[in-house]
């Protein structure tokens, strides 16, 4: 469940319990809640809206966004498998109020998972692939293979976790960062950013 104003998001959740978020933390063996003071962007009375990024594997990479450009959290989970991750993928979907975009990279039947529900309840959907948003984001040499790619990503996107609500302290694996990445273009596709900000190489 998330509770939400325009400075304050709160979200509690039992499965969830490895989401790399900042400002305070309270865990227990049972369950985890998880608080982010943020100043929202939006104006007053304005509800804040959210793109949600998936890197759609059964390792999965996952990055939220407030509209415009705001990265929240990142995280990623080893879903264990397909039937597990469709458990997984809606009870987050549901969890996350004002979520309004879904961006997913991948295919085969864990990224139709994500978009079954996502398209289900109502939330603009985007598919892409690695080959499309890299071009719009990153060098060719920075993609020549998949483990300068991979590389690329972490080194990248901790320029956007500092610039962000997200906490610096957790790095993020390949999965997490390659989702960050993802969801930044997702920003850009939907129109919140006219142009990917210039990050420093």
């Amino acid at each position: 469940m998330v509770i939400s104003d325009r400075n304050k998001v709160i979200i509690q959740n039992n499965n969830f319990n490895q989401y790399h978020l900042g400002i305070k933390y309270c865990h227990s063996a049972t369950y985890s809640e998880l608080y982010l003071m943020i100043y929202s962007t939006s104006p007053a009375g304005v509800e804040p809206i959210y793109l949600l990024s998936v890197d759609a594997g059964v390792k999965t990479g996952l990055a939220l966004y407030q509209k415009p450009d705001c990265l929240l959290w990142y995280r990623s989970h080893n879903m264990g498998s397909v039937s597990s991750l469709r458990k997984a993928s809606g009870h987050l979907i549901h969890s996350i109020e004002g979520l309004s975009v879904l961006v997913i990279e991948g295919g085969g039947p864990v990224a139709d998972t994500w978009k079954r529900e996502g398209l289900r309840i109502g939330l603009q959907v985007i598919i892409t692939d690695a080959g499309e948003w890299r071009k719009e984001l990153l060098f060719p040499r920075e993609y020549r293979n998949s483990e300068t790619a991979k590389h690329t990503a972490i080194k990248l996107s901790g320029q956007i976790i500092e610039a962000s609500f997200a906490p610096s302290g957790n790095f993020p694996n390949h999965d997490a960062a390659e989702a960050i990445l993802i969801g930044l273009w997702g920003c850009r596709k939907t129109g919140w950013i006219d142009e990917i900000p210039l990050l420093k190489r």
